[in-house]
């Protein structure tokens, strides 16, 4: 099948959600949704293959993180083949940057929101947006207190606002995912990150060049 005119497909696999949309221009064609903690690799095939057409698109745009490390990934391997099968153009974006532009869509007087998902190890992945949804600070993963601290905006969206509302004692929580449906709320300058992954936080483990040398053990 030939695919229309600039059709969009949009993947997102970073968080608990797992979606797909496919557009034709800014005509949302068809769509897939479902709230999982797991299973993100066997349910993404069978949402866009249930589209119209298998989902089969001039672009594909994808949710590069921050995220669950498997569920970032399982979406970008999609992105990546896909592309290279139907010789499509494909960008990515920030699960930040979309739910930051969900949650100023729904705000009649936009100051600005503060997204604050899930993270690794107990923290949260916090980043602030001004009122046209550009970041106005670099990502911070950040234990809960921290977060806390650092978050000024009245309106707080994402996975953990309400967490971190009732932390700080003030302001309105907006529990959101990030949902493919959405993709077009983006500016196009947020459509358009290399499709690798975005990480909230350092890497856990040490690089071997960087562990002290061990010591030698004397057979007794």
């Amino acid at each position: 099948m030939t695919p229309d005119p600039d059709t969009l497909l949009v993947i997102d696999t970073a968080t608990e959600a797992c979606s797909v949309a496919l557009f034709a221009g800014t005509v949302l064609i068809a769509s897939d949704h479902a709230v999982m903690g797991r299973g993100h690799a066997e349910r993404l095939v069978p949402m866009i293959a249930g589209l119209p057409g298998h989902g089969r698109a001039d672009a594909i745009l994808v949710n590069c993180g921050p995220g669950s490390f498997t569920g970032v990934r399982v979406g970008l391997a999609a992105a990546r083949a896909l592309a290279m099968a139907w010789n499509a153009q494909v960008s990515g974006y920030s699960t930040h940057s979309l739910v930051a532009a969900m949650a100023l869509g729904d705000i009649a007087d936009p100051g600005g929101v503060d997204v604050v998902m899930t993270g690794g190890h107990g923290e949260y992945f916090v980043q602030g947006f001004d009122r046209h949804g550009t970041a106005s600070g670099a990502l911070a993963s950040l234990s809960p207190e921290a977060a806390a601290a650092a978050s000024a905006r009245t309106h707080v969206a994402g996975s953990m606002a309400e967490a971190l509302v009732a932390a700080r004692g003030s302001g309105v929580a907006m529990p959101l995912l990030p949902d493919a449906r959405a993709a077009l709320l983006l500016a196009a300058d947020a459509r358009n990150l290399p499709v690798e992954p975005v990480y909230g936080r350092g890497a856990d483990a040490t690089p071997m060049a960087a562990r002290p040398p061990a010591k030698a053990v004397t057979p007794g």
